[in-house]
């Protein structure tokens, strides 16, 4: 299995498929997820001749289970380490929820390697609430969250993936009992201390600045019925502070739209980066 190791030395797991002269689309996985969260999107865009990478976040998948590391500064660098390993130029980068965040990041430091940046459900610019961001999530949700995971990590992901995050805890609902196996799946196969620490991560760092350095053309797309990254004060904010964003929303789509509602959001994604 391909790997790169990181001056921290930690092995960072990534997939790469298709021609090595097509257009690169990087994509970046969510909480607590692995490169398998985007095997629809990856079989869609190689079927549309582009390359596609993914890599596993440290202490995810199949990479290292470092015992730190889990802050967004780290996180980015183990992204440059496999783009640049890989000689990436021009490329798309696409981050749903967590990852999301990981691409603005990116993005604001390494612009020159990008020609566009797609933000999916994204934790920008910050989720947690603040005196700078009253509308966000009170700190004691988060806390929950870390306290169920320390109490029983598999139930609690498993009540994550068959609930709010594909909405299929809404009234009539379709509920696929193999995504939310596969969500499960995903998660276990990461470490305790990664999910622990990556909820910090993921709703504590506030991308405010690094969207403000963004100028490549950026796409925000976002399901109006995003329980856990509520629209109003996730992808309403982060378009006011693009350079060069534009904002799609979508009635009724939940967090997991990139799984449950993949034709729709593929299409989309295709037009942006052909456009």
């Amino acid at each position: 299995m391909p790997f790169v190791t990181t001056k921290d030395g930690t092995k960072i797991f990534f997939k790469d498929w298709g021609p090595r002269g097509a257009q690169p689309i990087v994509f970046h996985h969510g909480w607590p997820l692995s490169a398998d969260d985007w095997d629809t999107q990856f079989l869609f865009f190689l079927h549309h001749g582009f390359r596609v990478i993914a890599h596993d976040r440290r202490g995810h998948g199949r990479s290292d289970q470092t015992d730190s590391g889990y802050d967004m500064d780290h996180f980015v660098e183990d992204v440059a380490a496999v783009t640049s390993s890989l000689n990436l130029k021009k490329a798309v980068h696409v981050g749903h929820s967590w990852g999301g965040g990981e691409v603005a990041r990116y993005v604001a430091r390494y612009q020159d390697r990008v020609s566009k940046a797609v933000l999916i459900g994204a934790v920008t610019p910050v989720m947690v609430k603040k005196d700078t961001n009253p509308g966000g999530t009170p700190i004691e949700v988060f806390d929950s969250y870390r306290a169920a995971l320390a109490a029983n990590r598999s139930q609690f992901l498993l009540d994550v993936a068959s609930g709010p995050f594909y909405g299929f805890n809404r009234d009539g609902a379709k509920v696929f009992p193999g995504v939310i196996n596969n969500w499960w799946r995903q998660g276990m196969m990461g470490a305790a201390i990664a999910h622990y620490e990556g909820i910090r991560s993921f709703s504590e760092t506030d991308f405010t600045e690094d969207l403000k350095k963004i100028t490549v053309p950026t796409l925000v797309m976002h399901g109006e019925d995003d329980q856990i990254v509520p629209i109003a004060d996730s992808a309403v904010l982060t378009i006011k502070l693009l350079k060069n964003g534009s904002l799609k929303t979508y009635p009724g789509f939940s967090h997991g739209m990139v799984t449950v509602n993949a034709d729709v959001v593929n299409a989309d994604l295709l037009a942006f980066i052909q456009a």
